[in-house]
Formats: C-alpha cells, sequence, structure tokens
C-alpha cells in the first residue's frame, strides 16, 4: 500500500511537471543559454561566439523578410535536429536531446516575436 502511494505521488508530480506549459522567463533563459551565443541576445546574428572569421552568418531573426520564409515546423526541425537537417549551416547544433518540443515551440513564438512576423504556413 505504501509503495502504491509512493508511485501515484511520483506520477502525479510528473503529470504536472510535464503538463506544465513552459514559461516566457524559461524560454528566455533558454534562448539566452542555447541560442544568443550565436544569434545574439536581439536576434540579429551577432552573438558574442560571432567573429570576423566565423564560417556563417547567423539567421537574423529580426529579419521578416527572411523568417517570413520559414514555418513552424521548418523552425523546430532546426533546433531539434541542427542546420545540416535542413541542408543549413553545420555550426547550428541540433539542441532535440536537450531541447524539449515544449521548449522549442516556446522559442519559435519568442522568435515569431523578435521578427514580428507569422512566418509561411505548413
Amino acid at each position: 500500500m505504501k509503495k502504491t502511494k509512493i508511485i501515484a505521488t511520483l506520477a502525479g508530480i510528473a503529470c504536472y511537471v510535464f503538463a506544465t506549459p513552459v514559461s516566457a522567463s524559461d524560454t528566455l533563459t533558454i534562448y539566452k543559454f542555447y541560442c544568443a551565443q550565436c544569434h545574439g541576445l536581439t536576434g540579429k546574428g551577432d552573438g558574442p561566439n560571432v567573429t570576423k572569421d566565423f564560417p556563417v552568418s547567423p539567421r537574423n531573426f529580426t529579419d521578416a523578410a527572411e523568417m517570413n520564409k520559414l514555418s513552424d515546423a521548418d523552425m523546430k526541425n532546426v533546433i531539434l535536429d541542427g542546420g545540416p537537417s535542413a541542408s543549413k549551416s553545420p555550426m547550428m547544433p541540433p539542441w532535440g536531446k536537450t531541447i524539449t518540443g515544449e521548449e522549442a515551440d516556446g522559442l519559435i513564438k519568442f522568435l515569431r516575436e523578435l521578427c514580428k512576423c507569422e512566418g509561411k504556413k505548413s
């Protein structure tokens, strides 16, 4: 009986944790940690890791014309599977082992706010 209560409690906690949507502050923290190093804090592709000998220019997330060419699915694919998965730069690593699908969705929403655009429909 005691073991059943512990399992039920842990299951309840897990359901709460995994069902809780990612907050805007969590998304900003994730963006700063994973994305801003190359894409910059404001999303202009001017992060501190980008030097004059950087082999590619990171995407400027504030460029609405370019960002409108991407669907949310396109962006989620690159976030989770890396640049090469979409024939883009190998400098963009896959984050699928460290970022959840829900966190990627939060990042996409944040990127849409940066570009003030909706993107192409899938």
